[in-house]
């Protein structure tokens, strides 16, 4: 009995270490979305699409171009950074007086309108770098090296966000319009070029989220429904717009989905997870760390 419970515990601490590190990534596509909702007040449905094809990005860098990763990486990055840029200026600068309904249909169109043109440009069929990393063992514990890599890139962009964000002008000037953007506006910040530079950052974090997860998953038009939905859901959760409780929901949904397969299937982590959702918006409709009225 006793062998039994040390076998279950360390399954049990190698899969709150996976969520930990499943949480990384989560956390930085939280980051992104919830930077573009808390300066444009805008959320955007098809921010999952920037990361589909960010992958396809780097599968053809990779495999088909034979780029190296590391140069195919930041060349990715800068792709979806200037397709965030663009999908601002064609379809959200347009609907900014627009009610918000609008803007929701607007975004869900461009998903649809990536993920057809993702299917008549690549097909339907699954594709994969290639690339075999080898796993660490601790003991009875295993870890991908994708994972470990894909948390650590996740923390260091995270932290270079955090940096800009308190450091540099327009960091300062995001953060500022965030809080009031009438009167940022009467102080002379360029609120349109201030939009654009938040969109491009946050296509840049979907980029970098893309070069990490192409390394742990297959590349296909659909894969944007694996991350979007747990994506919108954690930063609603977090409360839209609210980093810290979307850094903290990330990692809350991370474990909850990782323990859900130790115990059952991963299928059933995430039922667990979408059930916890439903829950806490009896609980706290305004995000994990609202203010109680």
């Amino acid at each position: 009995m006793q062998s039994f419970l040390e076998i279950f515990d360390i399954y049990l601490l190698e899969a709150v270490i996976n969520g930990i590190l499943f949480g990384g990534v989560l956390a930085l596509l939280a980051l992104g979305l919830n930077l573009i909702f808390g300066v444009i007040d805008v959320t955007w449905i098809c921010y999952a699409e920037l990361v589909m094809i960010g992958m396809y990005g780097m599968y053809y860098l990779v495999s088909v171009f034979h780029v190296s990763y590391w140069i195919a990486a930041p060349l990715c990055i800068l792709l979806v950074a200037g397709m965030g840029a663009l999908l601002h200026i064609l379809v959200i600068q347009p609907l900014l007086s627009a009610p918000p309904i609008n803007q929701l249909l607007a975004t869900g169109g461009v998903l649809f309108f990536l993920q057809s043109l993702a299917t008549v440009a690549f097909g339907i069929d699954f594709r994969n770098l290639g690339i075999q990393l080898p796993v660490l063992a601790l003991g009875e514990m295993h870890f991908s090296y994708s994972r470990l890599l894909s948390f650590a890139a996740a923390l260091v962009g995270m932290v270079a966000v955090y940096v800009f964000m308190k450091r540099s002008y327009t960091g300062i000037a995001i953060r500022a319009i965030a809080q009031d953007r009438q009167i940022m506006a009467l102080m002379g910040v360029d609120a349109r070029r201030i939009y654009i530079v938040t969109s491009a950052l946050g296509g840049a974090l979907a980029g970098l989220a893309a070069c990490l997860l192409v390394l742990q998953y297959d590349v296909h038009p659909f894969v944007g429904l694996s991350f979007g939905p747990i994506t919108f859901l954690i930063c609603v959760l977090g409360g839209l717009g609210n980093f810290v409780g979307g850094f903290v929901a990330s990692f809350v949904f991370a474990e909850i989905i990782s323990l859900g397969g130790l115990f059952s299937d991963l299928e059933w982590g995430y039922v667990l997870a979408f059930g916890f959702f439903i829950l806490m918006m009896f609980v706290r409709p305004g995000g994990l760390l609202a203010r109680r009225q």
